[in-house]
């Protein structure tokens, strides 16, 4: 196949996006999570958010609907928000030993998810598609050519 045959990043990203999101849902409920949720246990499971508004940015969600997130997800006794001691304004959110339990939980799930969504590729393939994926996080945005 060559490039001009193959289907565009966007078009093949989108529809694969779709589909572990579709699979995740159900796997989500399951666990008492939103995808929204999820997420940010998902980031302050790896390190304490800043601030709130800091957690907003990092995660992509809009900071004035976090708060009610948070609320919930604190209401569960998943995260924990305390005044920051640099300011007294802001807040830390932290995951509770609750919120561990229930992020590794679903993580053990969706894995094993995804597992059979990528039994379709080769060892190799599993490993180089697991190894590109974050370089592309990383990668400037792309732009469109000159003239267009």
């Amino acid at each position: 196949m060559s490039s001009d045959d193959r289907q565009d990043l966007g078009a093949l990203f989108t529809t694969i996006s779709r589909q572990l999101i579709a699979a995740e849902k159900p796997l989500l409920d399951r666990h008492g999570l939103t995808m929204w949720g999820y997420i940010a246990l998902t980031h302050v499971a790896a390190a304490p958010a800043s601030t709130q508004l800091a957690l907003a940015r990092d995660i992509g969600y809009d900071k004035t609907r976090l708060i009610a997130l948070l609320d919930a997800l604190e209401a569960e006794g998943l995260v924990e928000r305390s005044p920051d001691p640099a300011d007294r304004r802001a807040h830390v959110v932290r995951i509770t030993a609750k919120g561990t339990r229930k992020h590794a939980a679903a993580v053990a799930d969706i894995r094993a998810m995804e597992e059979g969504f990528l039994a379709v590729l080769s060892a190799t393939e599993r490993r180089a598609v697991l190894a590109a994926l974050p370089k592309l996080l990383d990668a400037p945005a792309p732009a469109a050519p000159a003239g267009a």
